[in-house]
């Protein structure tokens, strides 16, 4: 199960679709279908408690696109309304409910603390300032181009492992007043593999993972 391995902070959806999904996976679809139930409306409290002017109606779909990897991402839709899809294979392959309330508590953490906005802004800051290096050096409109798209891409990792260990945290918290057992939840790391400390990667290690649920959820 890749789950939050997979996660995405993005501004542009794929093609979601809601339609229902096979007769083979009508169990994890009760489950998962419960825990939006459950979930959705604490995550919702969380959001207007914890922020301002922001849009906390969140939208929970399916993206039932065949050949999907297990993945949920967090994303926009045009007037700003935060979507979090799950690919069938994802609600397939958890082995309980508490796996499903902590990815998505997780995805809604990325929302409440505005993730996306904060990429964006470290991709415009690295564009900028590798641009302008290049300009300095002398470059051509095509060298400025090009270091403009490298610098918007380190720019958005900059900081990547630290937005995930905060929808880590934030997460936790949702996961566990949602009534779900966040370590439980957070088990998955063991399923997945470890990413490591890689330079510009974008997921942490997942021990450091693991440690900020365990962490959290001793001071609830």
């Amino acid at each position: 199960m890749l789950g939050l391995a997979g996660c995405e902070v993005t501004t542009a959806s794929g093609p979601i679709s809601t339609s229902a999904p096979a007769q083979g996976a009508q169990r994890g679809a009760q489950s998962f279908a419960q825990v939006v139930r459950t979930l959705e409306p604490v995550a919702e409290r969380e959001c207007r408690a914890r922020t301002a002017r922001v849009n906390c109606d969140f939208k929970i779909v399916v993206d039932s696109r065949p050949n999907q990897p297990p993945n949920a991402f967090q994303t926009l839709d045009k007037s700003g309304r935060p979507i979090i899809a799950f690919t069938q294979a994802l609600i397939d392959d958890a082995r309980n409910a508490d796996e499903l309330a902590f990815v998505l508590g997780h995805e809604a953490a990325h929302h409440i603390s505005g993730h996306i906005a904060r990429q964006q802004q470290n991709a415009a800051a690295g564009a900028v300032i590798a641009g302008l290096g290049v300009v300095l050096l002398g470059g051509s409109a095509e060298a400025v181009e090009a270091a403009q798209r490298t610098g918007a891409q380190v720019g958005a990792r900059t900081y990547s492992k630290d937005f995930e260990l905060e929808a880590d945290a934030l997460g936790t918290v949702i996961t566990a007043r949602a009534g779900y057992d966040p370590l439980r939840g957070a088990q998955f790391f063991a399923r997945i593999p470890d990413p490591g400390d890689k330079f510009l990667g974008t997921h942490p290690p997942n021990n450091q993972r693991l440690e900020t649920v365990r962490r959290t959820a001793a001071g609830l």
